[in-house]
Parts: structure tokens; sequence; C-alpha cells
């Protein structure tokens, strides 16, 4: 098979999606000189057809360790296409390439973990160039040479080091911290707007652009631009979204000079879509936060550190009740004789109160710091969702059109105000990218729903207007992860003060010992939501040192009011 040869039988081809998807894939593995799909554990045609619901399958095509592929008839939407296969990502073992073709043009998108998704698009009236025949068969034979250079840690670090510059150099001519920093994250909110089609593309990039040598021009107009994104409405020619969600309700954009100008132009000049919001705010509060700069380059919790909390805390317990619910909607069905008999709708009610578990689930990190635990749970949580979606409908119940667990989800306590309104940012960042990325719709009217459930203050306690302290009250959830401040019983006095930490001792009495550290107060507060009903599970960070001393006193505690499901001793900032 030539190329001239295939490019003369497919192009502008009349045959249908279902006619022509088999023939089409066969010719192309011609032209490449690779396999054709024979073999059903490994490579084949309609991966996972036998759905009960009878529709189609996983994939059109399917190749461990390789790719899922999705065919349509010319001019369908390959976005559709491209979902589908998100969606059944995990049946088809998370392959590290997803293509959707309509016969016209074949998109190859990249699944890496940890990497961005950066796409390649080959017209059949170009598929006989050298490079694109090439790409192609790396599809089939060596997906790794497509992995993306940059991880999205690395992309993350690097705008996160030039805000970070900038933060510095604004605040090295006299300008107060804080109001840069917010200016800042405004300016890093708008790209990540920008680039996703959140706000006009190359609206904020212009402006710039256009003010480059003129800086007090560019800060009206930025002020202009996020006082149209915080009410909604006109900016110049363009309609500007109502973003809301209190980012924008102070405008208050700092004397700029033409090297600031410049610099913000090489950050928007990065692709936003692809910056990772599981590390994203701590990297940012380390380059905005002048407290913090000393921390720039050092180690951060992984995502995968976080993990260990969130999947024994949250991720198991909602599967193992999805499980049993599943094998009882699969039962009902067994018995159904037609759509809406009684064992239908008993089946799709089990469906539903699950959903609305989900909906209702509410996870508390009360140390959340810049957001990082938030994120990973609200995205544990939106990918149960979508689990228990795509799972229902094989079973052959119709499932919901969107994804109904949202940033209400997640809710924090922070002390410091520049981490909490990363928090904030990270959490609206990661919902906003986790729709785009799996093709449902996302919020609007406003796009950024206010975050009061992220709260900055002390979560240990509260000082009354007459100075008195009180224990701080933590909201009821289902379950609490975090990765609470750790400091040294003889350290606290130096780093808390002598009046808070006897304030904060003489609270805690008989609960937490005097020489405890002070992340026990955590553990302790924990235990005692537990206990009394306003939370199920706890997980949290900690270090070797909880397990001795009067830090033991409050283990013992935890022990003697029930039981813990699991535990890992290790150094510090990993799980305990």
């Amino acid at each position: 098979m030539t190329p001239e040869r295939f490019i003369a039988l497919w192009q502008n081809n009349p045959l249908t999606e279902r006619a022509g998807a088999q023939g089409h894939f066969d010719d192309l593995c011609d032209l490449l000189g690779v396999d054709k799909p024979r073999d059903l554990d490994h490579y084949c045609f309609e991966r996972g057809a036998g759905k009960a619901s009878g529709g189609d399958g996983w994939a059109d095509v399917w190749k461990r360790g390789h790719f899922g592929w999705e065919n349509k008839c010319p001019g369908r939407d390959l976005r559709a296409a491209l979902k589908q296969l998100t969606d059944y990502a995990l049946e088809l073992e998370n392959p590290p390439l997803l293509v959707v073709s309509d016969r016209e043009i074949i998109e190859i998108h990249t699944a890496f973990t940890g990497y961005p998704d950066q796409p390649r698009h080959i017209a059949i009236a170009d598929i006989g160039a050298p490079e694109n025949l090439q790409t192609l068969r790396w599809v089939f034979t060596d997906p790794e040479q497509l992995r993306p250079v940059k991880s999205l840690a690395a992309i993350t670090e690097e705008a996160a080091g030039q805000f970070g510059a900038l933060a510095e150099t604004l605040r090295q001519r006299g300008l107060e911290a804080q109001p840069v920093a917010h200016f800042l994250i405004q300016c890093l909110f708008c790209m990540f707007a920008e680039d996703e089609g959140l706000l006009p593309r190359g609206l904020f990039t212009g402006l710039l652009n256009r003010a480059a040598d003129d800086p007090a021009r560019a800060a009206n107009r930025l002020s202009a631009l996020f006082a149209a994104m915080r009410d909604g409405g006109d900016y110049g020619d363009e309609t500007i979204a109502w973003f809301n969600g209190g980012l924008f309700a102070r405008v208050d954009v700092p004397p700029l000079e033409r090297a600031d100008i410049a610099a913000l132009q090489r950050a928007a000049g990065m692709d936003w879509r692809n910056i990772d919001p599981s590390i994203f705010g701590t990297l940012f509060e380390r380059g905005l936060n002048p407290s913090k700069r000393s921390q720039l380059g050092a180690h951060y919790t992984d995502p995968a550190t976080i993990m260990r909390l969130v999947e024994p805390v949250i991720v198991r317990p909602l599967t193992a009740e999805w499980q049993a619910a599943k094998e009882k909607i699969a039962a009902l069905l067994a018995k159904s004789k037609k759509h809406g008999d009684k064992a239908h709708k008993d089946a799709t009610a089990i469906f539903q109160h699950h959903l609305e578990r989900l909906r209702n689930y509410r996870v508390l990190d009360p140390a959340c710091g810049s957001g990082n635990f938030l994120y990973l749970a609200l995205k544990a949580l939106k990918d149960l969702e979508r689990r228990a979606n795509t799972e229902a409908e094989a079973l052959g119940l119709q499932r919901q059109v969107g994804i109904e667990v949202s940033p209400a989800n997640v809710l924090g306590i922070e002390l410091d105000p520049y981490a909490a309104e990363l928090a904030r940012v990270t959490v609206w960042i990661g919902e906003l990218q986790w729709m785009l990325r799996n093709g449902y719709p996302y919020a609007t009217q406003p796009v950024l729903r206010p975050l009061d459930t992220i709260e900055n203050r002390d979560a240990l306690l509260k000082v009354g207007a007459d100075g008195t302290a009180s224990e701080a009250e933590w909201p009821a959830c289902d379950a609490i992860v975090g990765n609470p401040p750790f400091l040294g019983d003889k350290v606290m006095r130096g780093q808390l003060g002598a009046d808070y930490t006897e304030a904060l001792r003489k609270c805690y009495e008989g609960r937490v010992p005097g020489g405890a550290d002070f992340v026990t107060y955590w553990f302790e507060k924990a235990r005692a939501q537990v206990e009394s009903g306003k939370c199920m599970a706890a997980g949290l960070v900690g270090t070797n040192s909880v397990r001795g001393g009067a830090n033991r006193k409050v283990l013992d505690r935890i022990v003697g009011s029930g039981s813990i499901f699991e535990a890992w001793p290790g150094p510090a900032s990993r799980p305990s």
C-alpha cells in the first residue's frame, strides 16, 4: 500500500462509520507495514464491545500498552470520540496514546501519566510525508517516542520560577508583598483562562503586547480586564464571562515598568493549560510569599505520597461502596424484563443514591496550605463519579450528562493568607482542567464559584474580642486528610510565641500533653471529630517522632477511641 493509493481509496470516501472503520484501519496497517489487529487479548477490534446496554464498545481498536483508537465518519465531532476513550481509559488499561480519526484526519493524543497532552494532527492529504509516516509507526511500535519532553512538574516549576522572580523585583521596589502576590495570582489565572479558551484567545497576551512600551496604559487595561472578569460584560469588542469567585473582588494593579510587562509577556508565552495543580500552589507560594522564598527548589510533598493518604481514607472505602451497589444493580437488571419496570427502577435508584453520596461527600484539610491535598481529593472524587457513570452505563443504565462533584466537596483551613488564596486558585484551576480534559461542561454564571469553604483562620485556637482563647471548631465532614505543620516541642515558643503556646496548651490540657509536638494537636482534633461522629475517617502526615515521648500519649488516645486501619512509619513528609 502506497500513500498515493491510500489517499485515493479513503479521501472523500462515502462509506459510513461502521462500514469503513475496519477497512480503513487495515489499509493503514498495510501502509505502515505493521501487524493488523487479530489478537483478542492484546490487539483487537471492538475492545469491550459486549456491553449490556448494547451500545458502542470502549474502543474501535485497542493495542495493549500502546493505544485506544476510535473511528468516526468524516465530519463527525472528534472531541466526542476522544471523550469516549477518556471515559473508558481505565477499562483500556490506561494506554499512553488515545487516537481519534474521521478518516480525513488522525489525531494522536498523549496520555502519559504526569505529562501534558501534546496532540498531533495528520491530515489524509499529508499522510505520505516521511515525518507523518514515522509518527504513525511509533503509535503502533514505540509510543515512548511520542512522550512529551517536559513533564507537568517541570512546566509548573518553570512557571513558578518566572512569577517568583517578578514578585521579588516588585517587592524590591518597595511594593507591599500581599498586594503584589494577589495581582500576580490574578495574572496567572488570566494566562490559564486565555490558553483554555475561558477568555477570548489571545486577549491577555495581546493586551500586554499592545501596551508593552506604556506600562501605565498596561496597568489601566489590566484593571479594566479584571473588573470585567469580576462582573462579566464587555472589554473593548470582546464579551467577558462572569468569573467572580472572589479572585477579582479586589482590583489593585501595582505601578509597573517596562521590564515587568516584558516578564509578564514571557510568562504568557508558556502553555498554561499544562500546569500541574497537585504542586502548583506549593511552588507559587514559595515564589510569591517572601517568607517562603528561601524554599525555592526545595522538596515538595509529591502527588504519589499524598495519594498514600487519599487512597485508603477516601478512594478505597468509596470504591467498596460502589462495588456493593454495582452488584445489587447487576442482580436487579438480570431480573428486569424491560426498561422502566420495577427492577429497572430499583437499579436506577441505587445508582442515583450512590451519585448523591458522592455529591454530598466532604473532605477537610485543616492545614490545607496551598491546596495540593484538596486538589487531589477533589480529583479522586471526580474520577470516582466518572467511573460510576461509565460502569453503570455498561450495565445498562442511563448515565448522567455532567459531573456534579465540585469544589464545594472540599473544605480547608489555613492560617497563611498567601497559601489560602493559592489553595482556592489551585482548586479552581484543578476543577476547570479536569472538566475540560474529560469533556464535561464546566460551571458558568459564575465560572468560579465562591470558595468560602477554604477558610483563612487558625485551625486550633479561636481568640475572642476580649483576648480569651478557646478551641477552634472544624466543620463536619466525611474524611480528614492533610499535612499539618511540624514544630518540635522545644521550638514552639520561639516560633509561635510564648503567649500562643501557653494558650494552646491550656486549651487542650488533659488531651494533649504539654511536651507534645505541634502536629499532635491536629491528630487529637481529628480523633475528636471521628469520636463525635463529625467525621468518618482521617489520615494525616507525621514523622517518626510522633511515636515516642509525650507524642505517644496522643496516639494512645487515638487507639483507645477506635481502630487505625493503616499506618506508615517513615521520615518527614511521609504518612503515618
